[in-house]
């Protein structure tokens, strides 16, 4: 989305809302961009009409020769296609081409977590789940594959309704509180399109965290991957956050996961 979409999209939204400009103003001023990555059904009518993949949930990685499981073997939870990517949607410098691969454990704690980036033109054969431990077979946990489809969005800083204007606003009564849930609401609705993107992959933008934020001081979010989006009944949310520095320059072994219950 443009700029000039996103101001039009959040100032006729808080017209509807009846939330003053200058508030209108101070959100935009705190928001990121990023991109939802949704299944084919989450996405509208429309939208589903021009749907392009980008990114797989689940199965097995497909790894260059000599690159084996990350020494945790821990799940190959997402892949996402970089060619796919639309490159307006994010704030983060993701590589252009090839494959970004995320390894972590979602149903419990994670002692290692791997992203790796597997350039296009690897040559690649995909690893099988079953390997050998301690002379016993032993096996990785596979996850059923879903293809997602991205959406551009928008996220708020959770910091922005301390913003003079917005801090005036909500002082005028008890009930601007939830004019302002309204309108953010609105907001993060019309940036998608419509689509559903409450349980999803989001790359890039602020994090919703259900605890503390790990995107604060200098590390921003690569990824939020909520445990739903790969199992049904996995209840988790995974964060990872790493400088804008590292992201860019693919120093993936310098980002940090969260996993918050």
């Amino acid at each position: 989305m443009t700029t000039s979409i996103v101001e039009e999209l959040v100032h006729r939204a808080a017209e509807k809302h009846g939330v003053p400009g200058p508030v209108a103003q101070e959100l935009l001023i705190g928001s990121r961009p990023c991109l939802h990555l949704v299944p084919f059904r989450d996405l509208t009518p429309a939208q589903q009409e021009e749907a392009r993949p980008a990114a797989r949930t689940g199965g097995l990685p497909s790894l260059p020769d000599g690159v084996d499981w990350p020494d945790g073997r821990d799940p190959l939870v997402l892949t996402v296609d970089c060619a796919a990517v639309p490159r307006e949607a994010l704030d983060i410098e993701l590589p252009h081409d090839g494959s970004l691969l995320f390894f972590t454990e979602i149903e419990y704690e994670p002692e290692s977590s791997v992203v790796l980036h597997v350039p296009a033109d690897a040559r690649t054969t995909e690893r099988p789940a079953t390997y050998e431990l301690d002379g016993e077979p032993a096996q990785v946990r596979v996850y059923q594959p879903d293809v997602l489809y991205p959406v551009p969005g928008l996220t708020v800083s959770p910091d922005w309704r301390d913003t003079p204007a917005t801090s005036a606003f909500l002082d005028g009564g008890a009930d601007r509180d939830d004019i302002l849930d309204d309108f953010e609401d609105a907001v993060r609705e019309a940036a998608a399109g419509g689509a559903s993107h409450g349980v999803s992959v989001q790359l890039g933008g602020f994090s919703s965290p259900w605890q503390l934020a790990p995107d604060e001081g200098d590390l921003v979010l690569l990824a939020q991957i909520h445990g739903q989006s790969i199992d049904l009944n996995v209840y988790t949310q995974t964060l990872i956050v790493g400088t804008r520095e590292d992201i860019a320059q693919r120093r993936y072994e310098a980002l940090e996961f969260e996993q918050q219950v």
